[in-house]
């Protein structure tokens, strides 16, 4: 029998993977490990090396939603912690919605480290008003299971105390406390000159709706050692495989596009590990751009970076922990990146990170949560195990036909072909079995979904329809 003075607390994490979790480029573009955006798992890594201590064992869900799982995890774990970005907001009702369902149907607590509502840089709510039953179900059902939600920022904080909910307490993101609570950081050159190694990162919307692309253009004839770091699955597919099913991989005024001189020139990257993005950062000596877990993590390497805020999501953070920032709207067109380095100032980011560490860790604590850096070894084991592992490298644009280079992606593509040829057998037998089952008069139409749900795994989306049985 266990003794339960021993026994370590079992904390459910909703994240993509663990840190601790190796896969291939390949592997980890066609599971999509990061929910779309590799910046979740900055976040999540963080999370993850925070709440590991010496009582405490953390285990990654991944990001679906399985409302049949709920009993499992009221038997298994002790806490389910859901670190989140910007939730509230409307394309990503549906997941909320499902994420909601499941919580309904746990008994153990649930706290929620980290939430934001994504709204224009006025702090315009408008467009959250037709959601805001969904959000206000959700909250609800977090407080009934926790002494409080955790937000981002000051506009989120509102949009929830506006629908009378007074738990609310402002802790930012854990991916800023990722060591601890000190915050160093220093510019390391006077100026910025054209052998500067400048980092840029943007969205998608904001090259298409607030001409970040003339800003990147500008900035790639003035700095040669300039490099683009992308951030979605569909950039992650363009780079690997020069393609993607996902329409809005078309915008050529991408980097990460194969049209863009950025992309034909190999300055290019996006990285499958937080560990290896951090790492490969500390060579720079800026970053900018309007992604701001693609600033956070180079600020993670020390280097100073400033976000070029296109919405309530990140102008919240950024004023929470005193990133350097300007409204992108706001931004000329022909902006210098060393005008920017030159107006950064970083003295509210590092003189007023302990304190905001502090509210960090308390929120953690009211909640049942230990952390880290107070409770354990402040992350060396966490550190040291992830130093022990080889991690896969960045993403690079495919631009040339070296035979190294096309080694992994045609073993990779072998052997999903196996896998499919496998499949393909075995939904074969069923719809056999299932048309002779029908002559004997014995249901086995069962077998057919199941076998369908299993070819869906491993096929991508363009094969789909040739394997759905006929009805």
């Amino acid at each position: 029998m266990t003794d339960e003075s021993t026994r370590k607390t079992r904390i459910l994490l909703r994240s993509g993977k663990s840190p601790f979790d190796v896969a291939s480029v390949e592997q980890s573009l066609h599971r999509d490990v990061f929910g779309t955006n590799t910046g979740n798992l900055i976040f999540s890594d963080a999370a993850h090396k925070l709440l590991t201590t010496p009582r405490a064992e953390v285990f990654s869900n991944g990001i679906r939603t399985v409302q049949s799982e709920a009993a499992r995890i009221n038997e298994e774990y002790d806490v389910f912690v859901v670190p989140l970005a910007n939730a509230f907001r409307p394309s990503f009702e549906r997941p909320l919605a499902r994420m909601t369902q499941l919580i309904k149907k746990l008994r153990i607590p649930v706290v929620v480290l980290g939430v934001g509502a994504q709204a224009d840089l006025k702090y315009n709510a408008a467009r959250l008003k037709p959601m805001e039953p969904t959000v206000r179900e959700f909250v609800t059902e977090v407080l009934n299971r926790s002494a409080s939600i955790g937000v981002r920022g000051e506009f989120t904080e509102q949009y929830l105390n506006d629908m009378g909910f007074r738990d609310v307490e402002v802790i930012g993101c854990p991916s800023m406390f990722m060591h601890g609570d000190t915050f160093k950081l220093e510019k390391r050159v006077e100026s910025l000159t054209p052998e500067s190694r400048v980092s840029v990162n943007g969205s998608h919307s904001a090259v298409r709706s607030h001409g970040l692309d003339a800003i990147i253009r500008q900035a790639h004839q003035r700095y040669p050692h300039l490099r683009f770091v992308g951030q979605n699955l569909l950039e992650g597919e363009l780079l690997h495989w020069r393609e993607t099913s996902n329409p809005s991989g078309s915008q050529a005024s991408m980097p990460t596009h194969p049209s863009h001189p950025m992309y034909r020139e190999g300055k290019v990257r996006l990285y499958i590990d937080p560990a290896t993005w951090i790492r490969e950062l500390r060579e720079f000596d800026f970053s900018f751009g309007s992604r701001i877990h693609g600033n956070i993590a180079a600020l993670l390497a020390g280097v100073p970076s400033t976000v070029l805020c296109s919405d309530s999501r990140t102008l919240e953070l950024c004023r929470y922990f005193g990133i350097p920032h300007r409204k992108i709207s706001e931004t000329p067109k022909n902006i210098d990146p060393a005008e920017l380095y030159e107006a950064a100032d970083f003295g509210d980011l590092v003189n007023g990170h302990k304190e905001r560490f502090l509210r960090f860790t308390g929120f953690m604590e009211r909640n049942g949560l230990e952390n880290t850096f107070v409770h354990g070894d402040g992350g060396a084991a966490f550190d040291a195990a992830m130093a022990k592992l080889t991690l896969p490298p960045a993403v690079r644009p495919w631009t040339d036909s070296d035979p190294e280079s096309l080694r992994s992606r045609f073993s990779w593509m072998r052997s999903r072909l196996e896998e499919l040829t496998e499949e393909n057998n075995e939904l074969r037998r069923s719809v056999i079995a299932g048309r002779s089952g029908a002559r004997a008069g014995t249901d086995v139409t069962a077998a057919l979904p199941a076998a369908y749900r299993r070819a869906r795994r491993v096929v991508g989306r363009p094969v789909r329809r040739i394997l759905r049985p006929e009805r």
